[in-house]
């Protein structure tokens, strides 16, 4: 049985991927996970959670046009496909849920106010 689940670094580039849209292939993932975290990330972490997502069904791919600044290669854009959009929303309801529950966040009306 195809692991389903998300890992927290493969919710960050399914993120990214949405968060980019059309601009979402591998070199610019990697760009702005480094922009995002400030933590850098190799090109080959990108290109292997990018095929894993892939073949969990969370993302497609196609190859977009060739351009001038790639010496007329193409690149591979990523979108997140509807299965993808549902693991996030179960993902991020899943968290919000533990957040709820720890005690010192429990309650609507936080003030963090540097007091952590």
């Amino acid at each position: 049985m195809k692991e389903t689940r998300l890992g927290d670094f493969e919710e960050v580039i399914l993120l990214l991927v949405g968060i980019l849209g059309e601009e979402a292939y591998a070199f610019k993932l990697a760009e702005e996970f480094e922009s995002q975290t400030g933590r850098s990330i190799s090109i080959g972490a990108v290109h292997s959670t990018l095929s894993r997502l892939e073949d969990k069904g969370f993302l497609k791919s196609a190859m977009g046009k060739a351009t001038a600044e790639r010496g007329g290669r193409r690149k591979r854009i990523y979108t997140i496909t509807a299965y993808g959009q549902r693991a996030l929303v179960a993902s991020r309801d899943f968290k919000l849920s533990l957040w709820q529950q720890y005690p010192a966040f429990a309650t609507d009306k936080l003030n963090f106010g540097g007091q952590i």
